[in-house]
Order: structure tokens, then C-alpha cells, then sequence
């Protein structure tokens, strides 16, 4: 009976040591790279879950109003970038309903712009919490430094406000967003700019009220309004930025007329003012 042939497990030497088996003998081991991770598909702004609009015209009105304020575009880029003439999208921001609106292009425009964002993931940025990081409790403690700067008509409480509340609110929020400080904290740095030794009391509620209101004039006998106003000239007076397009046309809209007061002083200066603004 022949005796069934079994192979050595390994090469025999005149050494007697047993050599390890020949490479091609072993099984490769499996290999631990990974896989490239597959990147997700990019959407397109003509692909139907952009065009088919989910929100109501109020609910775009409001994202388009915190788009602009956060500073990441203009008003004019924001225009050409969904096809709209500065008199469509004036005409659809001034509207109030919830509905109102709802044949405009820039109503179903604007949604692709924000939708076609949110898919790719475009306006995922890292929001900073009041008080989260060093200099964000930093800035809560101490506030802006003005070293001295006083405004004319600051001690008597009565600096000239040359910008509208649309302005203001558009300041506020892109400073809120930017320096990571809440309203409440905002809302006491503003009231230590009303002239005299006592300050006034501002609330976060008080400032989240001002920020809510639409329109030009609206909200401009607020302490928010006018707090917040001097607070911004005196940071442009300090750092020594010029004026913005905006403030050299106010100044001329203002001209003669108080904005807090401005229904008080007459039909000549309320005609000129709700034209200069409109």
C-alpha cells in the first residue's frame, strides 16, 4: 500500500532548522485600508426639491432679513445672485402677510438659494454661543472699550440719529453674530449711553422686541433704537471708518428733522422722510 505523500512545512536545511514556507505558501494578510467614503451627490438649484416651495413668504422674508444681516452678502449681491431687479425685491420685502408675495420670483427664488445651501451644506458654519469661548465671555464682561470718546450731544442724551431702524437692527444682529454677545448683555451696554450718571434699563426682551419690527421708522422711539445707534457711531468714531453710503443719504433725508420725534415736527418733515425712505 503506498504511502500517501504529506509536504514538509518547511524547507529542510543541512542545519536541521526548518526555513519558513516560501512566501507564495502564506495567505496574504487582509488588507486594513479603508475605503474611501463615498461623496454625497450635489444637488442642483433646477432639481424639484429646490423648485417646489415648502415655506410660506413670510418665512423667506425672514431668512432672507438674516442672511443680509449676518454680512455674508450685500442687498445687491443677494439680488443678482436670484435673478432679481432692486424694484421686485424691494416690492417683495415690503409686504407684511404670510402669503403676501406668493407670485413673486424672488419668492421662489430665494427658497432655491436657501434650499440648494442647506443640501450642500453651504451654510452649515460653526455659531459661536455667547460666553462659549474665552473671548466671547471676554466681550461679555467687559464690553467695547471707547477710552473717553464722547459723542456730541452724548451727555445730554441727545446725539443726532442719522440712521434708520432697518440700519440698526441690520447692526445689531450682524454684531450679536459676530462677537458671540447676547441681547441681555447687549442690552446693558446700551443703556450706559443715555447721558446722565444713571443708566437706563434695557432688556434682552426689549432688544429681541426692536429686532422683530419691520420698517424704516419702525421702533424709533425705542431706548434699543437709539442706544444702540450711539453705540455704533461711537465703535465707527473710534476706529475711524468713514460713513457709509447709507448715513451720508440720511443726513440729508434728517436734515432739519429729529427721527425720534419726526411725527411731531410737522407735515414738511414727515413728507420728506417717508419719501427719503421709502
Amino acid at each position: 500500500m503506498a504511502s500517501s505523500h504529506r509536504p514538509p512545512l518547511g524547507v529542510i536545511t543541512s542545519n536541521s532548522i526548518i526555513a519558513p514556507p516560501a512566501a507564495s505558501a502564506l495567505s496574504k494578510p487582509a488588507s486594513n485600508k479603508r475605503k474611501a467614503p463615498t461623496e454625497k451627490p450635489k444637488y442642483d438649484i433646477d432639481d424639484d426639491i429646490c423648485q417646489s416651495v415648502t415655506i410660506s413668504c413670510a418665512a423667506v422674508r425672514n431668512k432672507i432679513r438674516k442672511f443680509i444681516d449676518s454680512g455674508e452678502m450685500k442687498v445687491g449681491e443677494f439680488q443678482r445672485a436670484i435673478g432679481a431687479s432692486s424694484s421686485t425685491y424691494g416690492s417683495f420685502m415690503k409686504k407684511t402677510g404670510t402669503m403676501d408675495g406668493a407670485g413673486s420670483s424672488v419668492y421662489r427664488n430665494a427658497f432655491a438659494f436657501f434650499k440648494l445651501r442647506e443640501l450642500n451644506g453651504e451654510n452649515r458654519k460653526k455659531k459661536v454661543k455667547a460666553g462659549g469661548d474665552g473671548e466671547s465671555k471676554k466681550k461679555e464682561a467687559e464690553g467695547e472699550d471707547f477710552k473717553g470718546l464722547i459723542l456730541e450731544g452724548e451727555e445730554e442724551g441727545e446725539v443726532p440719529v442719522f440712521d434708520s431702524c432697518e440700519e440698526v437692527r441690520r447692526k445689531i444682529n450682524q454684531y450679536l453674530s459676530k462677537s458671540g454677545m447676547s441681547k441681555a448683555a447687549f442690552g446693558r451696554e446700551i443703556g450706559k449711553l443715555f447721558g446722565g450718571e444713571k443708566e437706563k434699563k434695557i432688556s434682552g426682551g426689549s432688544v429681541t422686541q426692536f429686532l422683530a419690527k419691520r420698517g424704516p421708522m419702525a421702533g424709533n422711539t425705542t431706548g434699543v433704537y437709539y442706544g444702540a445707534y450711539v453705540f455704533f457711531e461711537k465703535i465707527r468714531a473710534r476706529d475711524g471708518k468713514p460713513m457709509t453710503e447709507h448715513r451720508e443719504v440720511m443726513e440729508d433725508v434728517w436734515d432739519g428733522c429729529d427721527p425720534r420725534f419726526w411725527r411731531k415736527e410737522g407735515p414738511n418733515c414727515i413728507s420728506r422722510i417717508t419719501n427719503g425712505l421709502a
